[in-house]
């Protein structure tokens, strides 16, 4: 009996170790928990990585549909570490990191592959680096958050003139601000949960955002039009808090790198085949849809992506702004 007692403590004495050593990685996203959409089945994919790869010594936790609080609650989670990793807009890094508005520069990319390249490069790690440094938060890669086109309830948007009167939607970043001001429209800051609300009862006449987010919070049920004009190629950055990542253990922070590695291909190739048949996706959803000409997007760029520079050189700063380019001409094929 004495050695069957032993025997048992002596199972729960290695058992309580392992069971300790356990740490929980809790992940939020701001899309519906649905297969459907880039952000949760990259974090599906994620997690199934992470558990088996780690055999369980990192457990990982999904808050979809913001659950974990909207844009500047997520991301001061992150920064506190009461949050692991979250996979977020620009718009709402801008909340503790100024320097992504640079990413909201108008015209910057050739097609996806471009985007993906200059994400991909060394950029990102020069990047991660001065964030880490100014907010504890490091980026662990860059995915497609869509291309940005313009959508209103009043007309059809054909050229910048179009535009002149009407209230528009932005992200709570100054760098859309200044974008949407150059092109003669008025700029309203609504955090993206309250984006569908505002669109229904009027507070703004149009928003712009890519074809998943549009699908994401049923916009179509509110705008007529829209305009596929791609003035941004906005971004959902993969972001851990660094004093969590720095403790898990050299194997441990393999399989996180490897897992955002394949989340971040996953959102990119579904958030990739949205915006390619953004046409006859958003005109299956009743939408009326225009699609500019080659003058049209130039004249597009020619008024929005001069200012939207000067600005951004101005209030971020000219080297995150000069970084950003040269990364892009290094990229282009």
């Amino acid at each position: 009996m004495r050695l069957r007692t032993a025997a048992l403590f002596a199972a729960l004495a290695l058992a309580l170790p392992l069971a300790h050593a356990q740490k929980v990685l809790k992940y939020a996203h701001f899309q519906p928990a649905k297969a459907d959409q880039p952000k949760h089945a990259a974090a599906l994919a994620f997690k199934e990585h992470v558990e088996k790869a780690t055999n369980g010594s990192v457990k990982v936790e999904i808050f979809p549909a913001g659950q974990f609080g909207k844009d500047q609650p997520t991301m001061e989670g992150l920064r506190l570490g009461t949050l692991e990793l979250a996979v977020a807009h620009d718009g709402a890094i801008a909340t503790v990191h100024k320097p992504i508005g640079v990413l909201g520069i108008p015209f910057l990319y050739d097609n996806h592959e471009h985007a993906w390249r200059v994400y991909d490069s060394a950029w990102l790690k020069g990047f991660s680096d001065d964030m880490v440094k100014k907010t504890g938060i490091r980026m662990l890669g860059v995915a497609d958050n869509g291309v940005r086109h313009f959508t209103n309830s009043l007309r059809p948007i054909q050229s910048p003139a179009d535009m002149k009167g009407m209230k528009i939607r932005i992200q709570p970043s100054p760098v859309f601000k200044a974008l949407v001001e150059s092109l003669g429209a008025s700029a309203s800051a609504i955090p993206w949960a309250e984006l569908p609300t505002a669109l229904q009862q009027k507070v703004v006449d149009g928003q712009e955002n890519g074809v998943t987010n549009i699908i994401a919070a049923s916009l179509h049920q509110h705008q007529k039009y829209a305009t596929l004009d791609g003035h941004v190629w906005s971004v959902h950055a993969y972001m851990v808090n660094d004093r969590f990542y720095q403790g898990l253990s050299a194997a441990e922070r393999k399989a996180v790198d490897e897992g955002v590695a394949k989340a971040k291909d996953i959102h990119r190739r579904m958030t990739a085949e949205q915006d390619r048949n953004a046409k006859s996706i958003l005109e299956g959803l009743g939408m009326q849809v225009y699609v500019p000409t080659a003058a049209q997007v130039g004249e597009f760029r020619r008024l929005a992506q001069p200012p939207v520079r000067q600005w951004a050189e101005a209030e971020i700063g000219k080297a995150y702004v000069d970084d950003l380019f040269k990364a892009i001409e290094a990229t282009r094929k």
